[in-house]
This record gives structure tokens, sequence and C-alpha cells, in this order.
């Protein structure tokens, strides 16, 4: 198994688990994320990112469903969708650089329909 795929395992089992100690063992002080919310660089931006979504996530009635993973030696790439009270994820992208051991660099691209 590559550490691509290791790091990909253990990043989704963390959010499933919603083990935010554990999801930020995936970044490394220099990571960025790029979503359509802003650019979240350095691990204390990262954490708030994941916090926010786990609150969101924790809901009950919140579902997450990965519909592929595609893992091309040091990226990854995700379709999943999910629903949340809050919102719809009808249609999201996550793609991550790991060149090591850990996410470098990752973009999230979604179709967030909010719920209210």
């Amino acid at each position: 198994m590559s550490d691509t795929n290791a790091v990909l395992d253990h990043h989704l089992d963390a959010f499933a688990n919603q083990e935010l100690e554990e999801i930020m063992a995936d970044y490394g002080d220099d990571s960025v994320v790029i979503t359509n919310m802003g650019v979240f660089r350095g691990l204390d931006e990262i954490e708030e990112l994941f916090a926010d979504l786990f609150d969101e996530f924790a809901q009950e009635g919140a579902t997450i469903e990965v519909d592929d993973t595609i893992v091309e030696d040091e990226f990854a790439y995700l379709l999943w969708h999910a629903e949340t009270p809050d919102n719809s994820y009808e249609f999201c992208t996550d793609t991550f650089y790991v060149p090591e051991e850990t996410i470098d660099f990752q973009t999230f691209a979604g179709k967030v329909e909010p719920k209210n």
C-alpha cells in the first residue's frame, strides 16, 4: 500500500469517527486546504475548518457516502455526497497531494445547498 493510500484511509476513518486529533495528524505545518469557503493555511486554520465540519456532521441524521476514490502516485481524488440537517452536499470532490506521509495540499469543490 502506498503512503497516499495509507494517509487517505486514515483520513477517511478519522473523519468518519470525528477524531479531530487524528485528522490533524494527516497535515503538516505548511499544509494548505483550498475550498470555495476560503483558503486554510497551517494547522490552526485547518483544525478550525474540521472542527466546524465535525459540528455539522455530528448532528442527528447526518450521512456521508464516498462514491469513488482514485489514487495515482502522490494524488488522491474523492467523489462523495452527504446530507446534514443544515445542508445537502449533492456533488462533492476532494483532491489530495500526499508527497510523503502528510497531506501537503488539498482542494474541495462541491454543490452545497443550504436547507434553510
